[in-house]
């Protein structure tokens, strides 16, 4: 309400002064609430997706810690002026942490106290190694970038391997593996989605129960720990999937 009548009432210049001197110091005062920070930077995580709840739950653990994080997308599209809301609201959240971003487009207007911008493709092996060659292993990915499903798969094959055990990888907006337009399928349930490969890592979680002799538990098997699945969004965390079956003995049930 305060904030609409100053905006009101003051020259657009002189509110936007007033408005960057307040953020940092409301951000400051308020860090401990994602909820807060995303309404301050103005993310649209908060405003047109109910995402910050679920970032609450899943990144609060390691809200105090010197993280390395990056998310694919910056915001924005093509302007290199715009987006970047986000990225203020993991640096303000995440204080002792390295916040990086890669976008397709030239975003470095963006770059800033603990903030590095990349340029690339999410779907470049090449571009997504050299990135981790600078940043070393990652604790938090967040994937909101192109939003095409061949591109949300490629990305997470080659970046969960360089995820830390006990971090945490999100998938945004996977809605789009129920639109054609973005590489899915309308009906629900179809293959080459990316929702359909997320939903086959779930059966890993349980590999030690397969009743198959001889198998051998993929890479996926063993290091996935937990899916969650929320409206628009996936939620993998990584970490030693080592638990042996109680009934199974290479992969035969035995009598009970």
């Amino acid at each position: 309400m305060a904030k609409a009548l100053l905006k009101k009432l003051l020259p657009q210049s002189l509110f936007q002064k007033a408005r960057k001197m307040y953020v940092p110091l409301a951000a400051r005062m308020g860090r401990r609430s994602l909820r807060r920070l995303a309404e301050l930077h103005g993310t649209d995580k908060v405003f047109g997706h109910n995402y910050i709840e679920v970032y609450s739950r899943h990144f609060e653990g390691f809200r105090t810690r010197p993280i390395t994080f990056i998310e694919i997308g910056v915001g924005g599209y093509n302007d290199p002026h715009a987006g970047g809301q986000s990225l203020r609201m993991w640096r303000d959240y995440f204080y002792n942490g390295r916040i990086h971003a890669l976008d397709i487009f030239d975003k470095s207007q963006h770059q800033g106290d603990r903030i590095r911008i990349f340029q690339g493709s999410q779907a470049d092996r090449a571009c997504l190694e050299a990135i981790h060659k600078e940043t070393g292993d990652f604790d938090l990915i967040v994937d909101d970038g192109s939003h095409m499903n061949e591109h949300i798969i490629t990305s997470f094959e080659i970046l969960f391997p360089l995820l830390k055990m006990g971090g945490v990888y999100v998938v945004e907006d996977i809605q789009t593996a129920y639109w054609p337009t973005y590489g899915g399928q309308a009906k629900p349930g179809a293959e080459g989605t990316a929702m359909s490969f997320f939903r086959k890592l779930a059966d890993g979680l349980n590999h030690a129960e397969y009743l198959i002799p001889g198998y051998k538990p993929t890479y996926y098997d063993r290091n996935i720990l937990s899916l969650h699945f929320y409206h628009n969004m996936v939620v993998i965390h990584k970490g030693g999937n080592t638990a042996r079956s109680n009934l199974i003995s290479d992969g035969v049930l035995q009598p009970h």
